[in-house]
């Protein structure tokens, strides 16, 4: 056995083993049987992350007062989840009167209580996300790589690898500062703190993306709106356990949560709850990623058209960056890159095929030997005899 593939000692061909172990049976069906329906679906995921979060900065400028929040970030998290928990309460009874009769209802109790002891891992990434939910995502694409080639069991070939790298250059690029000669001193020292901090913004939204794709897809077979009633519920009791920590600190008066918000603090919830939901389709049906590539193409746009209606000036290194973006993007998804999981897939379904071929030819061996025993059985004296007296 060589990376979980099972060599014949007799053709030397490979099959997957059957003994690996993989996120669960239903998304590795899913895997196998990739289609054209898919492709669509990833692409209207892009466009519509790309619209969101291009929308975000937009938002976060307008909710501004005099250049500065008039409202605690922490209620705009909780009533983030809270509109996500409406949200996914509403689509799950639209779902459950589409039911046809002979399915298990999903507005059942004992489907609820079986499907939340199933997605209690949900409660991990909801904290994380809890902790930092605005963070950004420079150096996060090679951490998620890294954790979803551990926790997900993800393979990634030598040119997805080089992709990621470019990624990270590109982006890097684009963060450059462009410096006068003579201007040494005007950098600034790094301290230690600053990069315990880089860690921790760069490994918890990280973590929370991973696992919550490892939990969504582990329980394939549930209704992703009934996973998101559980993801958005311990995000809401999360940020509310924070809201009760700002009153201890502050006081009784920071229990207000609606203080200081707008109309545009309110599209700002609505975006924000738009691409917790969109993000979540991100991580069941395609993968944690695609998401990252889309929101780096997100910004790419935004830059571009604060450029165009606010007249910013785009550097040589913000069209070197995107240009290093393309060209990643472009090789960690082309078909050269996936040769080795398309020929994971191909020998899984031959595995299946040749598993559902030995079953047949074993039932057959069966019936022909108990066919051929009927046929060499010679009757004895006592099996003459007539069944009934004479």
């Amino acid at each position: 056995m060589n990376n979980g593939m099972v060599e014949c000692s007799v053709c030397h061909s490979k099959l997957v083993n059957p003994s690996t172990k993989v996120v669960s049976r239903a998304y590795d069906r899913h895997r196998s049987k990739v289609s054209s329906k898919q492709r669509v679906l990833n692409f209207l995921l892009v466009g519509g992350d790309c619209v969101l979060v291009g929308l975000q900065p937009v938002l976060v400028y307008m909710s501004k007062v005099d250049g500065r929040f008039a409202f605690s970030p922490i209620s705009v998290n909780f009533l983030t989840e809270v509109m996500k928990v409406f949200f996914a309460i509403a689509m799950l009874i639209f779902q459950a009167r589409r039911q046809k009769s002979g399915e298990k209802p999903l507005l059942s109790m004992s489907t609820f209580i079986q499907a939340a002891r199933s997605n209690t891992l949900l409660a991990v990434p909801a904290l994380l996300y809890a902790i930092n939910n605005y963070l950004k995502f420079i150096m996060q694409v090679l951490v998620i790589a890294v954790l979803l080639k551990v926790v997900m069991k993800r393979r990634f070939s030598i040119i997805q690898w080089e992709a990621l790298a470019l990624l990270l250059i590109g982006i890097s690029i684009n963060q450059l500062k462009s410096l006068p000669e003579n201007t040494a001193d005007l950098a600034l020292p790094v301290t230690t703190t600053a990069y315990v901090y880089t860690l921790i913004f760069v490994t918890v939204p990280s973590m929370a993306s991973v696992f919550n794709e490892y939990a969504l897809k582990s329980q394939y077979d549930t209704s992703i709106y009934l996973q998101n009633l559980f993801l958005y519920g311990y995000g809401a009791i999360f940020n509310f356990l924070g809201i009760l920590g700002s009153v201890v600190i502050k006081g009784p008066s920071s229990f207000d949560i609606l203080e200081g918000h707008s109309k545009a603090t309110m599209l700002l919830i609505c975006n924000n709850a738009a691409q917790g939901i969109l993000s979540s389709f991100f991580f069941k049906y395609a993968d944690t990623i695609l998401k990252k590539y889309s929101s780096t193409v997100a910004t790419i746009f935004t830059g571009i058209a604060s450029a165009v209606m606010f007249g910013h000036r785009l550097t040589m290194n913000f069209m070197l960056g995107i240009s290093v973006v393309f060209i990643s993007m472009h090789q960690f998804f082309s078909p050269l890159a996936k040769v080795k999981d398309d020929q994971q897939s191909d020998m899984l379904e031959k595995a299946n095929v040749l598993d559902d071929h030995r079953s047949r030819d074993s039932s057959f061996i069966e019936i022909a030997a108990g066919a051929n025993e009927e046929a060499s059985h010679r009757v004895g004296l006592d099996e003459r005899q007539p069944l009934l007296p004479t």
